[in-house]
């Protein structure tokens, strides 16, 4: 049986100042216990994405004003980090990794990015640390290397549940039939000013496992009625969680598991290879963070086995 692959860039650390609040270690957290505790996964150091790839999804002269670090100061305030030429090597190699799991869900069913999920860049501009949109520059160029065999041009729909809502990729997407941006986020939460998506769910403060579920289970029934995608990019946030200082929800360790079981099975019910990526976690403890994303991967990796034992 084949291993799930999983990407990283955990080797470029961004440095920050003292204090700052985005939680940098968790990604090498990770990756340390997904090596000790899932021997099935196979890990790979993840590619950068060239500029040609990112253009796909942003403006040539933002791609230069990052790699150059031309960028303007407020720009950067915007995004939320300090420039760096090591920051500037992670935002691409962040990029490569959802590309490489796409690449390798399409040949597994199932493949997954440590970090990713930065969904508040736009084609312009970064914002909330995000400097470049992953799922945006994967979606389009998996569309541009989709076969030319196939009857019909891939679609593609992204299942956001980060707890802030993906304006980047809303917006990049907004006038694109062939990409479904579903978001399901805190209603009062950053980014305050929402762009819309082709399905946007607004939750409330304090919302628990039984109410978040509910919607989920409309928000995926909706998008099956309305979108049939041939790959899913899934933003699998931890920060949904009751532990999360900047979630403002309130899901149980048990609701974050049945969140990720029920978008992996919506995936396997219709034979639809999913990337997925672990968007936002900013737990009070960065432990708890770690440990919502090791459930996903653990549920993750139980479909990819079927998707190994469906293949034989």
């Amino acid at each position: 049986m084949q291993q799930m692959r999983v990407f990283y860039a955990t080797q470029f650390v961004l440095p920050l100042p003292p204090g700052h609040r985005f939680p940098m270690a968790k990604y090498q957290i990770l990756r340390d216990r997904l090596v000790a505790e899932m021997p099935g996964i196979s890990l790979a150091q993840a590619a950068a994405a060239s500029e040609g790839e990112l253009a796909l999804a942003h403006s040539p002269s933002y791609i230069a004003s990052i790699l150059q670090g031309t960028i303007e100061p407020r720009h950067m305030r915007e995004i939320g980090f300090p420039w760096s030429p090591a920051m500037a090597e992670r935002a691409c190699r962040s990029v490569g990794a959802s590309i490489a799991a796409c690449r390798h869900a399409f040949a597994q069913g199932v493949a997954g990015n440590i970090a990713g999920g930065t969904h508040h860049a736009m084609a312009e501009r970064g914002g909330g640390f995000c400097v470049f949109n992953d799922a945006a520059v994967a979606a389009r160029l998996m569309q541009a290397q989709w076969p030319r065999t196939h009857a019909l041009p891939l679609q593609v729909a992204v299942i956001d549940l980060d707890v802030h809502q993906g304006n980047g990729t809303a917006s990049i997407f907004r006038r694109d039939a062939s990409v479904f941006t579903l978001s399901m986020h805190g209603q009062k939460n950053f980014p305050f000013r929402k762009e819309a998506g082709d399905l946007d769910v607004d939750l409330p403060d304090g919302c628990g496992d039984d109410e978040y579920l509910r919607a989920l289970e409309l928000a995926l029934d909706e998008l099956a009625h309305r979108f049939e995608p041939g790959l899913v990019i899934y933003l699998a946030g931890a920060d949904p969680h009751e532990g999360d200082r900047l979630g403002r929800l309130k899901l149980t360790w048990d609701g974050l598991e049945a969140r990720d079981r029920r978008v992996f099975d919506w995936c396997w019910q219709r034979r639809i290879p999913v990337a997925f990526a672990m968007a936002g976690g900013y737990g009070l403890r960065i432990e708890d963070t770690v440990q919502a994303q090791v459930n996903t991967f653990r549920v993750a990796a139980q479909y990819h086995a079927r998707w190994q034992n469906c293949s034989r």
